[in-house]
């Protein structure tokens, strides 16, 4: 079960971290490959489109470029928000096998998890970067620990943020967001639901022909998987209707955060990602 941290702490780590971090302009930085931590926090609450995110950063994983990524995934990183979880364990495994941590069967472990993982890079040198595919409120609750934990740590160098919705942040708890937002670096995309705006517009109207793209065995049954569930849990008992992927298209736009930290950001649409990651 979900546990919350109290908004005094909140606001009490935000003005301690305040102190610390004004006057304090470091120049932009880039995703290093070789020392930093990726962390794709995926909601799954009520839309179905992170299981096609899930099987989308697989598709990526599976490109040369991205064989060394460093990387974590966090299940169920759900804000305020109501409605029904959209069960995405049997997925996970097939996608970032033993590199993910299950927030929404025991919230307080995986911010202890995270936190731990995210010290090893960051007192080696390497800083995290997170695709937000969903609410802060579980970023506001593991970076509250480092702070607390490493006091003179500059956050806003270590911990980047890349969010992309809207109403992802209406449904963050709002002391949460203002946390995560005053706190780390946060970035702020356009819409990946979208195309042309200057992010990937990851979620397709239609079908996309992206099994004639992925000549993998495991890819297909990911694909397969993660689309069979999305089809299973699109709209039931309640859970919101992605009308997109009720018609046969597919809904990846969670993808954008990614694309942003990696610099991937001339892909234009789903087609062109799988032509970008054809697998031969």
């Amino acid at each position: 079960m979900k546990k919350a941290i109290s908004a005094n702490k909140i606001i009490s780590g935000l003005a301690c971290a305040l102190l610390f971090s004004i006057g304090i302009n470091a120049q932009k930085a880039a995703f290093n490959m070789d020392k930093d931590l990726l962390l794709v926090q995926l909601d799954s609450k009520t839309d179905i489109d992170d299981l096609h995110t899930a099987a989308s950063f697989a598709t990526l994983l599976a490109h040369q470029d991205y064989k060394d990524l460093n990387y974590l995934a966090v299940a169920g990183t759900y804000g305020i928000q109501e409605g029904l979880y959209v069960p995405p364990n049997e997925l996970m495994p097939m996608v970032f096998h033993e590199n993910w941590v299950d927030a929404h069967a025991d919230w307080d472990k995986s911010v202890n998890q995270v936190l731990l993982e995210a010290e090893k890079y960051i007192d080696n040198g390497g800083s995290i970067w997170i695709a937000e595919a969903g609410q802060s409120d579980f970023t506001a609750d593991w970076v509250l620990k480092l702070v607390e934990k490493q006091p003179t740590l500059n956050i806003k160098e270590k911990v980047h943020v890349v969010q992309h919705s809207d109403w992802n942040e209406s449904v963050t708890e709002p002391t949460k967001l203002k946390y995560t937002q005053t706190i780390t670096d946060y970035h702020r995309i356009a819409d990946g639901n979208e195309v042309g705006n200057g992010t990937p517009g990851l979620k397709s109207d239609g079908k996309v022909d992206w099994e004639s793209k992925l000549n993998d065995d495991h890819l297909t049954k990911v694909w397969n998987t993660a689309i069979r569930l999305a089809d299973e849990y699109n709209g039931k008992d309640d859970r919101y209707l992605n009308k997109s992927v009720d018609e046969g298209g597919l809904d990846f736009s969670d993808l954008s955060e990614v694309c942003y930290i990696l610099n991937l950001m001339d892909i234009k649409d789903a087609d062109e990602f799988f032509t970008y990651f054809k697998v031969d």
